[in-house]
């Protein structure tokens, strides 16, 4: 990681997981996936069950997607701060 990229996962690092999943994981990735699958390419068979049940499978995305950033990154965080300590 560039020291830039270093010092912005700090700053998103601090605040922490849980918030970094719902952030940039279920807002970021899966409410536009929800709204795009739903409305866009599925927009011949709306019902309400199938409305949330695509909400629920694009949540669990997005919480899927972020947790899987959060510890990509986190490897990439901690694999420059130590290969910079030694």
């Amino acid at each position: 990681m560039k020291p830039e990229a270093l010092a912005k996962w700090e700053k998103l690092r601090a605040k922490g997981r849980t918030r970094y999943i719902l952030v940039n994981g279920v807002l970021s990735y899966g409410l536009p996936m929800f709204i795009f699958m739903t409305f866009f390419v599925h927009q011949n068979d709306l019902t309400p069950i199938s409305i949330g049940f695509s909400a629920m499978v694009w949540a669990a995305c997005g919480a899927v997607f972020g947790a899987l950033t959060w510890r990509l990154l986190e490897w990439q965080y901690r694999k420059a701060t130590h290969d910079s300590a030694a």
